[in-house]
């Protein structure tokens, strides 16, 4: 494994742990060079899962935009990346149980804002502003209206 701040491939293994769900394996690293240490994340490689986006177009489903997505609505928030990182887990995993091999970009947001709600309410409200495309504060404030009837 290559160090991300020298590039020297000499590194050592600190501490492994495996996911809830065990497909992936975390993996502290140091580099023997540099002693920096990271994070590595090995899974096993499976077939891609297409989401179909709004505009009908579709993509390879992709963790890490689904975790940078998370970790910017939880910016400056008390939200462990270790919640969020859980989050993408169980997407990842209920995708690999459905039959086929395409989900709709709207079916993800919907079990991301369900999660984010029952984690963090400003986080959810920042996520759901930019999934549902809010236009004004009044699309604001509707929300946020939902938000505390619920409670």
């Amino acid at each position: 494994m290559k160090c991300p701040y020298c590039e020297c491939k000499e590194t050592k293994v600190i501490d492994s742990r495996e996911s809830q769900n065990g497909l992936t394996t975390r993996r502290r690293r140091e580099c023997l060079s540099c002693e920096k240490r990271f994070t590595t994340y090995e899974k096993i490689e499976q077939i891609p899962y297409m989401v179909i986006k709004k505009d009908g177009k579709r993509q390879s489903f992709d963790s890490e935009k689904l975790l940078k997505g998370l970790l910017k609505a939880c910016e400056k928030r008390p939200v462990p990346v270790s919640e969020l990182e859980e989050i993408v887990e169980e997407i990842e995993s209920s995708l690999q149980e459905r039959p086929g091999k395409e989900i709709t970009a709207s079916e993800i947001g919907q079990v991301v804002m369900e999660k984010l709600k029952k984690l963090d309410k400003v986080a959810y409200v920042r996520f759901a502003s930019v999934y549902r495309e809010f236009k004004d504060v009044l699309e604001f404030k509707k929300e946020l209206e939902r938000l505390l009837k619920e409670k």
